[in-house]
This record gives C-alpha cells, structure tokens and sequence, in this order.
C-alpha cells in the first residue's frame, strides 16, 4: 500500500464542507431555541405566577396576624383603663368623702385595689377647690393644690376624666384616673394615678422579631410609653398622627432621616385608636423582617426556577449535541450508501461493457479457428518442404494456443460479469484464486510484478458466495499491485493451506510493496480510510472486505512493516454460519481496482 501519500480520511472532508457545517449549527441553535421557548419560558411563566400568587397570600395573611394581634392588644389595654375607672367609680358610689379622709380607710382600698397587682402608684381624695384632703402614696403631696391642673379642671366638668401622660408635681411621666361624686351639693374627686411601668409593661410587652415595637402616642404626637428605638416617653414623634378612624388600619411607612440624622428603614405599620383616652396603640416592624420569609421562600423559588432552567438548558444542549452527531452519522452513512450506488452503477456498466467486449471477440476468435482448420486441412500433407511444414503446423498450433488463451480471458470477463447476486454454492478456492490471477496478470506485468503461488491441493470445497470473494481477492490484489510503488521487480504471493482439525481453508495473499505504517495499521479496516493520493481511492475497499469475510464467516488480519511489505491472511469455514447472508455491496471494489 502507498504510505508516501497524506492519509484522507472520508470523514473529515465531509465535516470540513462549510455549508454542512453551517447547516449543523443553523439546526444546533434553533433546536436549542425552540426546546427552551417551549420548555423554560412556561416553567418561568409558571413559577413567577406561583410566586406572585404566593407573595400576595403571605403578605394577607400577615397583615391579617397583624391587625388581629393589635386588636387583642387594643382591648387588654382598653379593659386595663376601663377597670382601673370602673374601680375608682364604685370606691366613689360605696363610700362618702368623710368615710376616706377620716382613719386608715383610704390605705384600706389602696391596698385593696392593688392587691392582685400593683397598678396604681398612689390615691388621692381631692375637694373642689383643688386641696388634698387625704392621701396614700410615696409622694409627700398632701399639701398640693391642683386648682390649676387641666385634668383637675376636666374631670370637674366632665365628672370622670382620663388624662395623658404629664409630670405634675412629681416631675415624673404619668397619667390619672380621676372622677367625681356630690354630697350636699359640692363635688368631691377620687383620684388615682397609674404605675407608669407597670402601664409600659402592660403595652409593651408584645415583642414582635428583632425590630418590632409597640407603643401608645396621643392624638398630638407625644408619645405615651417608650417606643423601642426611636423615641422617649412624652416625647415628640417624628411622623405626622392620622385622624381617628375607627378599626384596625395598617400601611407601609417610607424610610426617614430622624432628627439625629439616623435612617429609619421602611416600616409596616399597624394603627387602631383606644376608646378612651383618645390614644393612638402602634405596632411597627422593619419591612424587610416583617417579610423575611416571604422573601426567603421567593428567593429559594427563583434559585429552584433558575436551577431548572438551568438544567434544563444544560440537557438540551447534550441532548442537542447527540442528535446532530447522530445526524451527522446518518449524512455519513447516507453518503457512503450514495457513493456505493454510484460504484454499483460504475461496476453494472463495466460489466455489461465486459461482456459486450467479450462477445464482440469470441466472434472474430471463431473465424480465426475456422480459418485454421481450413488452413490445415488443405495444406497439412501436401507441402514439399518438410522444413516448411514444420513451420506451418507450429504456426497453426500457436494460432490455436493463443486462441484458447483468449477465450479463457473473454471467459473469465464474462464471469466477472455475470457475478452479481449473491448465490451460495462449492467453490473451489485455489481454481477461484487461479482465475483472479489471470484476470489480473497483465495488469501485474505491465508493473513488473510476478505473481507466485503456493496452493495446497489438498484443501476442501467450501460453501460460499464466489462474486463476493471474487470481491475480496481482486480488490487485495490490486492493492498489492498499487502497493509496490511502480517496483519493476516487486512480486504477489498467494498461498493457500489446510490445518489439521479446523472446518476450513486459510488463504494469505503477500506483496513486497512499501509497507504500511504503524498508525496507519489499526485503522485500515475503518471505512474512507485510504492512504492512495486524492482520486484513486475511495477508503471502502478494505472495509468492503472485512465486512465480507465477517458476514461469511471467516476471519481477517493484517500484518505488515514498512519498506517490507504487507500480508492478509484470511480464514474461511467450510460451511457458511447460521443467518450469514449475501448480501454485502461489491460496487467499491472496482473502484479501487481500476
């Protein structure tokens, strides 16, 4: 075989076509394409919708929990207040004025009063003219005068009076309770202050996450208890108090800049107002905690969602790729097919212009034959010279043998072109081997090159198809002729041989060409294999072969060295397997031997 030559490989000329190439990528994105606008952007459609339907019912259920919380804390501190009042108006109905200033009964009902909880800070009897007439309590206030007081003023207009937070003369935060009663015509106060922490506690004790506060602010904007964060007690709030309104109402506070300049994030604010006194009750928390969930359980969907489309993206394009390599593999085998189609038609044409040549011979081939024996019959015998005569019949002999030569050539092309369909029957190898020799010889010679043969008589018939091992022989013949590099003494050696034991023949068929290379070697079997110069070959030939041997049975293989030359040896069964068919093209071969 010819290893000065580039390998080409059929394969690669394929890929390499730009247009097909450009077409296996047009058909790469748009498959890509199409799968992820019919795959992924329903899933996203899908989880976004998910995720908004789910964000929404978060939110609706929080702020539900929220106004419900703050509803719950609005009555506690309502029925607080209305108790404490509720105290102080059946002290005031049960017992008259004289009754608590007079003795220890005062202490008696402060005691009484605080004895489950100490709520109240101290307890007063007051005259309407604002002078303490009794007191309990850690104050030293009974000689205050509170003629002056707005909520002294209040209550003794209304008759029962809740005040806000003021300092008094304490200086100390805190609010009354304070009403009234009339005896003999003057009005006499019962007044009770509330424990401002044990009032903030009340309040303040619903702790709502890391941020979350709860406070009480009037109708002004002073706070009633300490907010959490930002704010004191009685001190100005930074926000602007709604109207009163009556239930629960809840809204989304922006971020401010206080007056410390300290950034206050965005707040969820829930807002209800108490019955009395006219407070506001506040529950606040940052934006952010109030919907950390919701935010986490959104982020842990999108990073699913961006998993799966991710994943989906990443299949399609593995999936994607397999397809157009099976795509590619399908063009290749296509392609393969439409050469073999286009070498059978090559091959039925060189057979049927084979046997036109053959019968346009073996015509003028018959005359000459009736021409010879007319020659003889009318001279053999009647020539004087005996020299002469001689000479004339070694003539008409040549004639004849020359003749017969021809016939076995035209006899010969005519089987070679009448062997198309597969048929199954006794082949006689080493007269087989003979034949393809002779159809071969010419070409041999005219290359110098000898064929030498070894051929055991003693080996079996075997049961095979002859046009396709007619197939094998001529196209490793003419590799080995190809082979020899134009050598003027190279030679083809053939041998056939019979083990002991073994249901079959062994065949090897040498040349003493150039050789093939050891890279090259394991790949000679592989189909557009070739090392022959662009033209000459097509790189089915060998593969043609041992898909043929395979398919009948038998084995081949290939040894070889470089500047030496190469040896196939082949094995055939006597009889064919079970299921071998016949089937296999032969068109390649004569490409490859022409």
């Amino acid at each position: 075989m010819d290893t000065n030559q580039d390998s080409r490989d059929y394969r690669a000329d394929n890929e390499s076509m730009p247009e097909r190439q450009a077409s296996y990528r047009r058909l790469f994105r748009r498959f890509i394409l199409y799968t992820m606008v019919c795959s992924v952007v329903p899933i996203l459609l899908v989880g976004w919708a998910i995720k908004i339907n789910y964000t929404n019912f978060s939110i609706d259920r929080m702020t539900r929990s929220f106004m419900s919380q703050i509803d719950h804390h609005r009555k506690v501190i309502q029925m607080f207040i209305n108790e404490c009042r509720s105290k102080l108006l059946l002290i005031a109905a049960t017992h008259k004025m004289e009754d608590l200033v007079a003795g220890g009964k005062l202490g008696e009902v402060f005691e009484m009063i605080n004895r489950d909880h100490m709520s109240i800070t101290d307890l007063g009897v007051i005259d309407d003219q604002g002078n303490h007439l009794n007191y309990v309590g850690p104050y030293d206030l009974i000689d205050s005068n509170y003629s002056q007081a707005l909520w002294f003023k209040e209550v003794m207009a209304e008759g029962i009076y809740i005040s806000d937070m003021f300092m008094g003369f304490r200086q100390e935060p805190h609010f009354i309770v304070a009403v009234t009663r009339t005896e003999e015509g003057r009005k006499w106060i019962l007044r009770a202050t509330i424990d401002t922490d044990f009032f903030r506690s009340l309040v303040e004790n619903v702790k709502i996450g890391r941020t979350g506060e709860v406070y009480l602010v009037n109708r002004d904007g002073i706070f009633q208890t300490s907010p959490r964060f930002n704010g004191k007690i009685m001190g100005k709030a930074i926000f602007e108090v709604p109207p009163r309104q009556p239930g629960v109402s809840i809204r989304v506070a922006p971020a401010v800049v206080s007056d410390g300049n300290q950034k206050i994030p965005s707040k969820i604010v829930c807002q209800t107002w108490l019955d009395e006194p006219n407070w506001m009750l506040m529950v606040q928390q940052d934006y952010k905690e109030a919907f950390d969930d919701v935010n986490h359980a959104n982020k842990a969907a999108l990073i699913f969602l961006y998993l799966s489309a991710a994943a989906i993206l990443i299949v399609t394009i593995l999936i994607t790729r397999h397809m157009i390599a099976i795509i590619r593999r399908r063009d290749l085998e296509m392609d393969q097919l439409n050469r073999q189609l286009l070498q059978a038609g090559k091959m039925a044409s060189i057979g049927e212009l084979s046997a036109g040549v053959a019968h346009e011979i073996n015509n003028p081939l018959a005359i000459v034959l009736t021409e010879r024996q007319i020659l003889l019959d009318a001279f053999q015998g009647r020539l004087d010279d005996d020299e002469l005569e001689e000479q004339f019949l070694d003539s008409m002999n040549q004639i004849d043998i020359q003749v017969q030569r021809c016939k076995r050539i035209t006899h010969n092309l005519l089987r070679f072109a009448r062997r198309t369909e597969s048929v199954i029957e006794p082949v006689d190898v080493n007269a087989f081997l003979q034949e393809v020799a002779e159809l071969m010889e010419r070409e041999a010679r005219a290359n110098g090159i000898a064929f030498v043969t070894d051929l055991d008589e003693d080996i079996p018939f075997i049961n095979s198809d002859p046009s396709q091992l007619q197939q094998v022989f001529l196209n490793l013949i003419t590799n080995a002729i190809d082979a020899q590099n134009q050598k003027m003494d190279g030679m083809i050696k053939i041998t056939t041989r019979a083990e002991p034991g073994e249901k079959g023949l062994w065949l090897t068929i040498a040349d003493t060409g150039s050789g093939i290379s050891p890279e090259n070697l394991s790949k000679i079997f592989d189909p557009f294999f070739t090392t022959k110069p662009v033209g000459k070959g097509t790189g089915l030939g060998l593969s043609i072969c041992y898909s043929i041997i395979k398919r009948l049975g038998g084995k081949i293989s290939v040894t070889s060295e470089v500047g030496q030359g190469t040896e196939f040896v082949i094995f055939l069964p006597e009889e064919l397997p079970e299921g071998a068919s016949g089937g296999v093209a032969e068109a390649e071969t004569a490409h490859n031997f022409q």
